[in-house]
Order: structure tokens, then C-alpha cells, then sequence
């Protein structure tokens, strides 16, 4: 007899959402300050890998927001799927779908911009939460309304047809086909139609565009958990195994479609997509081994502490002032440690005020869902 493992939540999928959270609520700063203290070249290489390049190539602290998303698809089976299953029409789905993604636009706006009303003309309407409201909507929509099949051409797809729109078109007086911040198709798209202010005045790494490639980052995420969601107990390692070798297999695309069209993040190109995912992948893949079939849990729950209530810690910065936090209860540690780590133990208590108070509300059961 074979049991599919259907019904509960995956302890890895919310440890590996904490595990990219992690590093967005103030790791990275860590990294940093232990690069400015210790002036170390293997401190300073991983502080590097921290920071976005300013156009072409690929650092690991580009992986943070596609992994994201990445996961939001890796949770669909487990949620629209699952309610799919119990009876819930596609009609039903297909509004709280839409409902989650423009409150998400609306939050992006709301963290971009605050609560103080500004003219129309200084708000930046694109954001993080915006992308993955608006990829995550329209990869659900795939998901409800088309078959498996339907949905790896869509996928293959989108890629694609991005990738040869941007060969054929420029912004003008530019020649076709160019990849510079000013003279591609996507930028010049967002300067004519995206209302407010870009990020960059001249282009916006969130833009409209863009979001059609990242649907294709979140229809990955679908297809693993769809693969995780049907696999039985007894082919779990199989299963493991499956999505790693993919991973491996979308890395090696990416490289290669890199020699024609350059890994970028901030145009979300057809190669980065399939290079986050590709170690999206491999991410899911490894914490699905140690933790949900090893076993070894106790470790990852630090992780899923803040994975279980990532949107919230994300947009708090906007209505809580962390660094006053962290210097009422650890300014005596920073004085007696003194300098130069004083602001590298500053910077790790930092990260411990804000999963405290996750902790807090994880033992609350409070949980923001949107």
C-alpha cells in the first residue's frame, strides 16, 4: 500500500522561506559589519555576495527575491490544490487569488511610500510585493485553468517570448536588440506606462514588464510542489533526488543562455530566472531531505519562526523602528564590547529583537495571511 503525503504543511517549505528571510531582516548587515571590522578577503567576498551587481551577472543576495516567489508557487498545490481537491470551484479560487495579489500590489505601495499622502508624481507604484502579487496571481490563474502540460508551455513560453521580445526591440535611437538600463525594451516600457516615479528614474528593477519572466519563477515553484505534493512515502528520497537533478539541469540552461542573453536581475531575464530556480531547487531539495524526510527539525526552527510570518517582518520596518529596539536593550552589550565589534554584536541583536517578537507571535498564533 502507498501513502501519498498530502494533507500537511511542509516544515521545510516555511524553514526555507525563513532561511531567505533571514538574511533580508538584517544577516546580511552581519556580514558586512564583519567585513568593515576585520578588512578579511574572505569576510569581504561574502559581503560582496550580499550586494546586487549593478546590471549584468549574479550574486547570491539576488537569489532572496526569487526564492520568494520561487516558494509562493511551491505552496500553491499545497493550498489552491488542496482546496481543489475538497471541492472548492475554480471560479471561488480564481477570486481569492486575485484578491491576494492586488492586496500585495497595494502593500508594495504602502512600503514603498508609507502612510503620508505624496503627490501622484513622487509615488513608486513598482515593488517586491507587487511582483510577487502579480506573478503569483497570474501563475495561479495558469494553475487553476490549464492541465500540467499546459502549464510547463506556459512556462516555456513566457520565457521565451520575453527573451525575443527584448532581441527585437530597443527603446528609441538605440539599436535592437540592446541591454543597457536605458536602451532596452523593458525600461523604456516602464518610463512610458508605470505611473509615479521609478526607482532609478530611468528604469525600475519591479516594473511591469518584468513581471511576465517572474510568472514563469513562480510556475517552477508550482511544478515542484506539485511533484513534492503527489510524491508517496516510500519515493521521498526519489523525489528529493528528482528536483535536485532539475536544478542542476535549469543552472546549466541559465549558463548558456547567458552567452546570449545576460543573467539580470533587474530585467529579470529568461537565463536568471532559470538560475534561481535552478538553485531554488536544490535549496527545496536539501531541506526537504534533512527535515521532512531525516527528520532533523530542531535546527530549522529558528528558521520557520520567521518564515511563518515573512510579509509581516518585511513590511514592519514601516511602522516599527527595529534599531531604536535594538539600542534600548543592547546599547550597555555594544559599550562593553567596545570597538571595532561593538557594531558587529550591535548588528547580530539587531537580528535577535526582531525573531524575538516573531517568536512571540509565533507562540500567540499570530500569523499575518494575506
Amino acid at each position: 500500500m502507498k501513502t501519498i503525503v498530502t494533507g500537511q504543511r511542509l516544515y521545510s517549505l516555511d524553514a526555507l522561506r525563513g532561511f531567505d528571510m533571514f538574511w533580508i531582516i538584517g544577516a546580511d548587515d552581519v556580514l558586512h559589519k564583519m567585513a568593515d571590522t576585520t578588512k578579511a578577503p574572505i569576510w569581504e567576498a561574502l559581503a560582496n555576495q550580499f550586494t546586487h551587481p549593478a546590471w549584468n551577472g549574479f550574486h547570491a543576495y539576488d537569489l532572496i527575491f526569487p526564492l520568494f516567489l520561487f516558494l509562493a508557487g511551491v505552496a500553491t498545490p499545497y493550498s489552491i490544490g488542496k482546496q481543489l481537491d475538497n471541492g472548492k470551484s475554480r471560479q471561488e479560487l480564481l477570486y481569492k487569488v486575485i484578491k491576494r495579489g492586488i492586496i500585495l500590489v497595494l502593500l508594495g505601495v504602502v512600503y514603498n511610500n508609507g502612510l503620508e499622502l505624496k503627490p501622484f508624481s513622487e509615488i513608486r507604484f513598482g515593488s517586491v510585493l507587487g511582483r510577487i502579487g502579480l506573478a503569483y496571481m497570474f501563475a495561479n490563474i495558469i494553475y487553476l485553468y490549464t492541465k500540467q502540460k499546459g502549464q510547463y508551455i506556459w512556462c516555456g513560453a513566457l520565457l521565451v517570448g520575453y527573451w525575443l521580445m527584448l532581441m527585437f526591440t530597443s527603446a528609441p535611437g538605440f539599436p535592437m536588440g540592446d541591454l543597457t538600463m536605458e536602451g532596452n525594451f523593458v525600461s523604456y516600457f516602464d518610463r512610458l506606462f508605470l505611473p509615479g516615479k521609478l526607482y532609478l528614474t530611468i528604469h525600475d528593477p519591479e516594473g511591469l514588464l518584468a513581471t511576465i519572466p517572474a510568472i514563469s519563477t513562480a510556475l517552477l515553484g508550482i511544478f515542484t510542489g506539485i511533484l513534492l505534493r503527489g510524491t508517496t512515502v516510500e519515493k521521498r528520497k526519489s523525489t528529493a533526488l528528482k528536483i535536485a537533478v532539475a536544478g542542476v539541469i535549469l543552472i546549466i540552461l541559465a549558463q548558456l543562455w547567458n552567452l546570449v542573453f545576460p543573467i539580470n536581475k533587474n530585467l529579470w531575464t529568461s537565463s536568471f530566472v532559470l538560475q534561481c530556480g535552478g538553485i531554488s531547487m536544490l535549496l527545496m531539495a536539501l531541506f526537504y531531505y534533512i527535515i521532512d524526510i531525516l527528520g532533523y527539525k530542531t535546527w530549522a526552527f529558528f528558521f520557520k519562526v520567521i518564515g511563518m510570518n515573512s510579509i509581516l517582518i518585511y513590511i514592519s520596518g514601516q511602522f516599527i523602528k527595529w534599531s531604536y529596539s535594538t539600542d534600548a536593550f543592547f546599547h550597555w552589550l555594544g559599550q562593553l564590547i567596545g570597538d571595532p565589534y561593538n557594531a558587529v554584536i550591535l548588528a547580530i541583536c539587531y537580528v535577535f529583537v526582531k525573531w524575538a517578537f516573531l517568536y512571540f507571535l509565533y507562540r500567540q498564533k499570530v500569523f499575518l495571511r494575506v
